[in-house]
Formats: structure tokens, sequence, C-alpha cells
């Protein structure tokens, strides 16, 4: 019931677009924007490109809209973050989070799903070029991340943990708490580092998480 009730609010916030040309990607729109393309046939069998334009610095408060469903190259449509645009056979979601793009998939009528292709020159390319090469290695990344992300929320709940109990009225009632995690003040920088890097790699792979966010 909430999910269909979640599609149809995303839905309903696509706008019609203004029938412009879509932007070629430049090199300087690599920490900007983010490109995704998907091929559909039409009701005659014809294929259409679907291209999905996200502009990381645009909000709902800007002149025009952070997200844009292209059709052949011309903007049908256009909103707010995050939205589902409608396509031949299906819809395409697209969310973002902290560290970029984190849904950008086309859900067919019956259920199945797939990421979007993304535009080689973009970041999100880039990364998937680097692990179709370099497969061992992105795996190596990708699970060093991984532990990253588990080990800084730990070290920090804990230390939140201990200031709580510190507290005289909860202290009194639970007792006090002392983290056994204590970092020095590089060591908690380089970890703050190492994480955001961490996020930003899962975020290009379409594979971000609560705790990247």
């Amino acid at each position: 019931m909430f999910k269909k009730y979640r599609r149809r609010w995303q839905l309903s916030k696509a706008k019609p677009g203004d029938g412009s040309r879509l932007q070629r990607f430049r090199f300087w729109h690599l920490l900007s924007r983010s490109l995704f393309a998907l091929e559909l046939p039409d009701g005659s069998g014809r294929p259409l490109v679907f291209e999905v334009d996200v502009h990381h610095l645009r909000d709902s408060s800007s002149a025009k809209r952070p997200a844009a469903l292209y059709r052949d190259g011309v903007q049908v449509l256009q909103a707010n973050l995050p939205v589902t645009f409608p396509v031949p056979g299906g819809v395409i979601e697209v969310a973002v989070g902290q560290y970029g793009v984190k849904r950008m998939h086309h859900v067919t009528d019956d259920g199945s799903e797939r990421v979007l292709r993304p535009d080689p020159r973009s970041l999100e390319g880039r990364r998937a070029r680097f692990e179709q090469r370099f497969p061992r290695t992105s795996a190596v990344i990708g699970a060093v991340g991984l532990v990253v992300l588990l080990v800084g929320p730990a070290g920090t709940l804990s230390g939140v943990a201990e200031q709580i109990t510190r507290i005289e009225a909860v202290a009194q009632h639970i007792g006090t708490f002392t983290s056994p995690i204590r970092l020095p003040l590089w060591a908690t920088i380089a970890l703050a580092v190492a994480g955001a890097l961490a996020a930003t790699d899962r975020a290009l792979r379409l594979k971000s998480t609560w705790m990247a966010d």
C-alpha cells in the first residue's frame, strides 16, 4: 500500500518538459551532473532513447528543476527529486543522496529492475569503465569502503553513548558508559575523509546505503 502511494506521489511530480535539446556532457560537468540512458521500443517497435539528466547543484528552489527526462534528445518531462518518470512498459525511478545518485532504475510493469547506462564521460561512467577493466581491484576498493562505512558509525555511536550517559539524570538510571574506542584527532579526520570517499564510491556504483548517507 505504501509503495503504491509513493509511486503515485512521485509520478505526480513529473511535469511537462520545455522541449529543449539535451546538452552534451562536458568534462566541467563531472562534479555537478549525472547522465544516464536507456533504450526502449515504442508501440510500433521503433527504438527510443530515453535519458535522465540530473543536476546536483539544483534543488526545488532553483529556476530549473534538478531532474529531466529526454526522449531522443528532447526534454519531455522535468521534476524535483525524488521522482518517477513514466516510460513505455514501466517507469524510471530517480533519487539522490548526500553523495550522489542512489537510484536510477528502470522498473518494468512486471516488477523487474535494471540500472540505466551511465554516460561514459560522467563520473558514474568512468567508475563503471574502471570496474570493467580492473574487476579485482574494483572489488577490493568496494570491500574496503564497506568496512570503512561499518567502522565509522560504530565509533561515532560509541562516543555519543558516552556523552549521553555523562548526563546526571541518565547516569542515575542506567549508569555511565566509557567508549572503548579512543582515536587521536588525526585518525578521526582520516576516518571521516575515508568514509566520505567510500560513500562517494558506492554512490558512483549506485550502491548507496543508509550508512553512506
